[in-house]
């Protein structure tokens, strides 16, 4: 039997309809782990019944209402998603801001402690990546990210308490393994809501909240610098600051952030139809639920996936470098702690810009991987700038430390490719799960760049992100040809690409990239 066969076909004994129990077939006993793995998800299906709906309407005014749906989705669950992020960011950043005003010392943290405190976060997110990636393919977007949001704050708050290496290492690791849920939550709901045309942009907007978070974490931690006559410690201010409004939020995106299109509580019935119809020449379908094992065996066979995921490994170490160490990276340009922790804000600013920007130029026709390549650009300036400027000439050293936060951009354009490019449910769950275990340990490995004796200009770290740099941009560049070389080769075959009606119900089929030949590759 074909594997598309055992696609269609294979039905585990577990999956027994009503009619057979009331017929008298003996049903067999399952545990809880295996009734959730075992149980049917149809959202494509009832997707496949919402499109078929909106094709009674007009085409003309359903390409009038999608506009309007469009406007919906992006002024009430796109912000939603923003305010999300930036909380996740800044819980995660929390570390880096209190670490000008003495947690090392009142933590007795010695030699490279702090660095491996930094990575527990990491070695948290590498342990919850692929369930989370899996998990949510089955369970409902919205409900599971504001659970999670409540127990991301209280756990922020719980670093206050802590007083040893031990402790500190163990709350960031349960951090880092809980919020490994919300980006690969937020580039799967963006790909259910949004079409590939409008999907790098969005993600740009909601991960620019990254250099907001930067902003206001360095707003916050500088007012926390300059609080007088506290009975706690200033930097477990920061961490009670942020963890109570990540709790409180957490009530926000339980009552109102949608699943997918067929729930948005924004939207009437006639426009979740809309909405759906809207999404449908994506040719990825909504969501399926079941997970086909002979779609992870494509993914681990098709090469494209590799390049992927090494472009992950990169972006990860840079990121990983970038967000623990730039508050030292700046100190060592003879700055006090709160001018240090002042003169992050811009480049959160710069994060902002950069990301809108590149996100807006990515939406040009075949500019994705070119938009990631050039968000790249400026870091390598930048560590090429703190490498040989002399240290003299601080203020110029921190704009040159400022460009690293043009990293954002190559960032969430990468994190949206699984979405745009890779077709068949089970398939993209496992590449975009092995893609942030990727990240993530290439997030572990990034700090560990930094020796410490080596303070101001850390010349092996720098030149280390430099390499990393390079290759990032050859991984990317070869992904795209890649891309390109298939669309030419589909084309020439004569497999159209325009979408026509029997094509969109395709896209509901859980069919792979590799199966529907009609699916394009978005470069």
């Amino acid at each position: 039997m074909s594997e598309k066969s055992e696609k269609n076909d294979g039905r585990s004994e577990c999956h027994v309809s009503d009619t057979e129990r009331e017929a008298g077939v003996e049903v067999p006993k399952q545990n809880a782990f295996r009734r959730l793995i075992d149980r049917k998800n149809d959202l494509n299906e009832l997707g496949k019944d919402m499109l078929q709906q909106s094709l009674q309407y007009d085409r003309a005014q359903l390409e009038a209402d999608a506009i309007k749906v469009r406007w919906k989705l992006d002024l009430i669950v796109l912000p939603m998603m923003m305010v999300t992020y930036m909380l996740s960011f800044l819980d995660k950043q929390t570390l880096n801001y209190s670490n000008a005003y003495g947690l090392q010392e009142d933590t007795n943290m010695k030699g490279d402690d702090y660095s491996w405190v930094a990575s527990a976060l990491y070695f948290g997110w590498l342990c919850g990546a692929w369930p989370w990636n899996m998990l949510l393919q089955r369970i409902a977007i919205g409900k599971l990210v504001g659970s999670m949001l409540f127990v991301w704050g209280a756990l922020c708050m719980l670093q206050a308490t802590v007083y040893n290496f031990s402790g500190f290492f163990a709350i960031r690791f349960f951090l880092g393994m809980l919020e490994a849920c919300i980006s690969p939550a937020w580039v799967l709901l963006t790909s259910m809501l949004w079409t590939r045309q409008e999907q790098s942009l969005r993600s740009s907007i909601w991960l620019s909240t990254n250099g907001v978070s930067n902003i206001l974490g360095a707003l916050l931690a500088y007012a926390s610098g300059m609080a007088d006559g506290l009975t706690i410690a200033q930097w477990k201010l920061i961490f009670l600051i942020v963890g109570a409004a990540t709790f409180v939020w957490g009530f926000v995106i339980l009552l109102f952030l949608p699943d997918g299109p067929h729930n948005a509580k924004m939207l009437t019935e006639y426009e979740r139809v809309v909405a759906v119809w809207r999404v449908s020449n994506n040719q990825i379908g909504i969501k399926d639920g079941t997970i086909r094992p002979y779609q992870i065996k494509e993914a681990l066979l098709d090469g494209k996936c590799y390049l992927i995921w090494m472009v992950g490994i990169g972006l990860g170490i840079l990121n990983g470098a970038v967000t623990t160490f730039m508050t030292a990276i700046i100190k060592g340009f003879n700055f006090d702690d709160l001018r240090a922790t002042l003169l992050q804000a811009p480049g959160g600013a710069v994060q902002v810009v950069s990301c809108v920007a590149l996100g807006l130029i990515s939406q040009l026709p075949n500019m994705v991987g070119v938009s990631i390549i050039l968000g790249c650009l400026p870091g390598i300036a930048g560590l090429v700038g703190i490498l040989t400027i002399d240290i003299e000439k601080r203020y110029a050293l921190v704009a040159m430390a400022w460009l690293e936060f043009f990293l954002g951009s190559p960032i969430v354009l990468s994190w949206t490719v699984p979405g745009l490019n890779i077709a068949g449910h089970t398939k993209r769950s496992a590449v975009i799960g092995t893609y942030f275990v990727c990240f993530v340990v290439g997030n572990i490995i990034g700090p560990h760049l930094f020796l410490p004796w080596e303070l101001p200009r850390y010349p092996t770290a720098i030149k280390g992100l430099l390499g990393t740099y390079c290759a990032v941009v050859l991984f990317q560049g070869l992904y795209t040809l890649w891309c390109w070389i298939e669309n030419r080769e589909r084309d020439r075959l004569g497999l159209r690409a325009e979408v026509a009606e029997a094509e969109q119900l395709e896209g509901f089929e859980d069919l792979t990239d590799k199966e529907n030949k009609h699916f394009r590759y978005k470069l």
